[in-house]
């Protein structure tokens, strides 16, 4: 077959996969942030409703992610043996329901145990994505398509965010609070995406009915090739993945980043609160760093794609979230403030599409989804440090500015490590050229 023919049926190919593939997933994955993080709106009302201190708070949205922490790996797993549609459906209907729950919750302990009960819920939909692109597009695309399925994340609080101010308004409908409706009408996409899921999903490019036989031959072949010349270097067992060096390097890089963007998701609401808006005006103004955000992860996921460099981008990003992260502790302004935290929302998304190319240079099969998860869990246990972070230090200073300044040291530290482990082609397998 000659060169110009594979170029066009490899584009023809990949313009298919994204076209079906990429828009549900992120739909997905924007009704599963949103219900994550929706805590943070919540708390505009919750907090008082239930006599919650900034301490109890971080610990209830962050116990989460202890719960992500420990069934990460098991879930992937599972996934790897049983097929991502039927098991990203079961993921998408427990959570929920669980997410509904959060409705029910009367203090404290019930807040922490059904946050603990959704992150055992959710555990796994983040990583077995991650995994279920590696099965659809070989590595030159990662960047980009993971940068547009996770372009979903500041999307989610773009509109997310305006909306939650808006069901905030429902005080007293049925007798419920704001904050209930929230968590009730937030919970019921995910369950109707579940069923949803089961009918659209395919596990594998050779099940695609919607792609021509040639695209389908050509796609398998090109991952098949990929997965050959990954495991001619090197052939991680499950085992080996879970305990090498690298893939622990990883996941503490994936911590600093996550700790940021958890840190300020949960809390930046209550920041803009506290510049004297309304419930709906707090909603349009914590929009605004991710707007920001949203045309970084595209833009530098790109970049990184086209030049085909990864540690610069993953690096460089993390140090600009460090960056403006740290400038909120001199500014008072609150338009200062915003323009600080959007630059810093900058870094902290455009990191994330660079830098789960990483792990799938080094990682395939059932090591892969391992791997994958183990970094995505260690990185999600910043979830719960991030958010109890900046309570604890808000509570013992008073200041959200000085919170602000320690959640920076921790994206700066994993723009440091990242650099200091760099590539390693002894290890890595560099992206494939095109099959012929």
């Amino acid at each position: 077959m000659s060169a110009s023919t594979t170029s066009a049926l490899e584009r023809e190919t990949m313009a298919r996969v994204s076209r079906r593939l990429v828009p549900f997933l992120m739909l997905c994955y924007f009704i599963a942030y949103l219900d994550r993080v929706n805590v943070g709106f919540a708390a505009l009302e919750m907090n008082k409703a239930l006599g919650l201190s900034p301490t109890a708070y971080a610990w209830g949205a962050g116990i989460f992610f202890l719960a992500y922490f420990l069934f990460e790996v098991p879930s992937n797993v599972i996934l790897e043996k049983v097929g991502a549609r039927r098991w990203i459906a079961r993921i998408m209907v427990t959570w929920g329901i669980l997410s509904g729950c959060m409705a029910l919750v009367q203090g404290e302990w019930s807040l922490y145990l059904v946050r603990f009960l959704l992150g055992i819920a959710e555990a796994g939909f983040f990583p077995g994505i991650i995994l279920y692109l590696t099965y659809w597009f070989p590595a030159t695309y990662r960047a980009g398509i993971v940068g547009a399925f996770m372009v979903a994340i500041p999307i989610s609080t773009v509109i997310g965010a305006p909306i939650s101010g808006m069901l905030l308004g429902l005080h007293g409908v049925m007798g419920l609070d704001g904050w209930q409706w929230l968590f009730i009408i937030e919970a019921v996409p995910a369950v109707l995406l579940s069923v949803a899921v089961l009918f659209y999903l395919t596990d594998k490019p050779a099940d695609a009915q919607w792609l021509e036989p040639a695209q389908r031959q050509w796609l398998a072949n090109r991952l098949e090739e990929e997965r050959r010349s990954k495991e001619a270097v090197v052939h991680f067992t499950l085992g080996e993945a879970l305990r090498h060096p690298r893939v622990i390097g990883l996941g503490l890089v994936y911590f600093g980043v996550v700790a940021s963007n958890y840190g300020l998701s949960f809390w930046l609401p209550q920041i803009v609160k506290g510049f004297g808006l309304s419930n709906l005006a707090t909603g349009f103004v914590t929009a605004i760093p991710y707007a920001f955000g949203a045309v970084a992860m595209v833009l530098w996921g790109r970049s990184s794609d086209r030049t085909g460099e990864r540690v610069w981008h993953t690096a460089g990003a993390a140090l600009l979230a460090a960056a403006g992260l740290a400038a909120c502790a001199v500014l008072g302004s609150p338009v200062m403030v915003m323009l600080v935290l959007s630059i810093g929302a900058l870094g902290i998304f455009g990191c994330l599409p660079p830098f789960w190319t990483l792990p799938t240079a080094l990682l395939s099969g059932s090591a892969a989804a391992g791997g994958i998860a183990l970094i995505n869990s260690i990185g999600n246990l910043a979830g719960f440090v991030g958010p109890y972070a900046v309570g604890w230090v808000k509570e013992s200073s008073g200041s959200f500015a000085m919170a602000l300044l320690a959640l920076a040291v921790l994206p700066l530290a994993a723009g440091i490590l990242v650099l200091a482990m760099g590539h390693d082609p002894a290890l890595e397998q560099r992206e494939a050229a095109p099959a012929e």
